[in-house]
């Protein structure tokens, strides 16, 4: 029996007076083990899905959102609506996170772009070597296919 199969019974067993209770002061019933959707994403993925929600929205040098995003600038937006906070440039947003390989990366780590020890770009990497990023101006956030081995990956505590 699912966890969500037991909340009829847990009712049962609460009896009518309690559920009417419940209902009278707006609480809930936790099941054992039932966790929300909003409680059991991880803030690297709800960031993920805040960049993705982001779709099309025009790149602008220095925009931090709602609408308009440069490179870090989305991924501070992200990170933020997902209670995380990070530094403003892609530099020191990488300098904040904690280092994982290419093997070990997970949706929603962060993929920092570098030139030597310069750091130029930063995205959300969404699997399948992938990321959400708003690229350059005239352009838009998009999913897009990583084109260069020359990429540093950073996971946001």
């Amino acid at each position: 029996m699912t966890a969500l199969n037991r909340v009829p019974s847990l009712m049962a067993r609460a009896g009518t007076a309690s559920a009417l209770t419940l209902a009278a002061v707006g609480g809930s019933i936790a099941a054992p083990g039932v966790a929300s959707e909003a409680e059991a994403a991880s803030p690297a993925t709800k960031a993920l899905r805040v960049a993705a929600s982001k779709k099309g929205s025009p790149y602008s040098w220095g925009a931090v959102g709602p609408k308009r995003f440069d490179c870090s600038g989305l991924t501070l937006y992200s990170y933020k609506k997902a209670g995380k906070k990070l530094p403003r440039t892609a530099a020191a947003q990488y300098n904040k996170t904690k280092r994982v390989s290419a093997k070990s990366r997970k949706a929603g780590d962060l993929v920092f772009f570098h030139s030597g020890s310069y750091v130029y770009h930063v995205g959300i990497y969404a699997g399948k070597g992938k990321i959400w990023h708003s690229p350059k101006t005239g352009d838009v956030v998009k999913l897009e296919r990583i084109w260069t081995k020359s990429v540093w990956y950073g996971r946001v505590r």
